[in-house]
């Protein structure tokens, strides 16, 4: 690979600059006087981060090594990829997930490491590993891939076609799978859950006795940053978690606390919750609900040295706090 010039500093760039994870990776690493920070981003967001340098794409797989975007560019941070679709409107949902998340990703890493890329950190999904560890241990990240969706399939399938790449070529790749991640401005489910609780709702959630890991989004960015230099991440996979896991009774319980609003949790049988949901078509939220899905962190610990800064509590009030003040606005 072409060698870096040493008289500039080195550039991180980020792809999915403008999404929940990007915004708060950039703002990291722009932090840095080390780094300079670079997004590629289809959209430019409307506020943007003033030592940041955006730069605009359509498509991954048109993005080649001439283009300027990787001039004195260290590693990729590759984030951007076609997300899970609630409400799917494909023909061939495989086939679309397959163009944006394996295509476009190997286009990006073949473009990257022509022009002389050291490192590409790939953010993949725990889907990969599969959907549920009910009646198992939890999840590691060495073990055999078990994705059951379309998104997770084509997770997967990039994650294999990277690692082919680095084996073939000598990029240094790094696979990063995630959990549910959460922090302040978090949107979905997990904003749902902070709306019921502010306003005190009786939720039928005080019986359940699953166990799931999450992931605060300042863990995860640190984790990201971590992979970006240590010489042991290279070509590794590892798991994202705040290292300790929650039921949904004791998450919602915590998250009420932050928020100052204690929950009023009714203890209704989860077997009740799941017949319920089966009936009105909404199994996999009961299975989010319900079941549960853990990931061993233990690798992270013992190969690159890195515990979650933050605890699940000191996240969960940086999380609530954000809430509360766009409530107040």
């Amino acid at each position: 690979m072409a060698a870096k010039g040493n008289s500039q500093r080195q550039a991180m760039l980020v792809t999915g600059g403008s999404g929940f994870v990007g915004k708060a990776l950039l703002e990291r690493l722009a932090g840095n006087p080390v780094w300079v920070a670079r997004a590629l981003v289809r959209k430019l967001p409307e506020q943007r981060l003033q030592a940041v340098d955006y730069r605009l794409f359509t498509e991954l797989s048109e993005i080649d090594a001439m283009s300027g975007h990787f001039e004195q560019v260290d590693t990729v941070i590759h984030l951007a990829s076609r997300v899970h679709v609630m409400h799917e409107t494909a023909d061939d949902p495989l086939a679309e997930f397959r163009r944006v998340n394996v295509e476009g990703t190997l286009a990006l890493a073949r473009a990257a490491l022509a022009a002389g890329v050291r490192r590409f950190v790939f953010v993949s999904s725990i889907k990969v590993n599969g959907e549920t560890t009910d009646g198992r241990k939890p999840f590691t990240a060495d073990e055999a891939p078990a994705p059951l969706d379309p998104y997770g399939i084509s997770k997967r399938e990039a994650e294999d076609g990277l690692r082919q790449l680095a084996a073939q070529t000598g990029l240094e790749v790094v696979i990063v799978r995630p959990v549910l991640v959460y922090g302040p401005g978090v949107k979905a489910n997990f904003r749902s859950m902070m709306n019921w609780l502010s306003k005190g709702v009786p939720l039928p959630f005080g019986a359940i006795h699953n166990k799931r890991s999450l992931v605060a989004l300042d863990n995860l960015v640190d984790l990201l940053v971590t992979c970006i230099d240590h010489p042991a991440a290279a070509n590794q996979t590892f798991l994202a978690s705040d290292g300790e896991d929650l039921s949904t009774t004791q998450l919602l319980q915590r998250l009420g606390r932050a928020l100052r609003r204690p929950a009023r949790l009714l203890p209704v049988p989860d077997a009740l919750i799941k017949g319920a949901a089966t009936l009105a078509g909404k199994r996999g939220l009961s299975q989010r609900l319900c079941g549960s899905l853990q990931v061993d962190i233990t690798k992270n610990r013992e190969l690159l040295g890195w515990a979650p800064p933050l605890d699940v509590d000191q996240a969960l009030r940086a999380t609530a706090d954000n809430f509360l003040k766009e409530q107040d606005k």
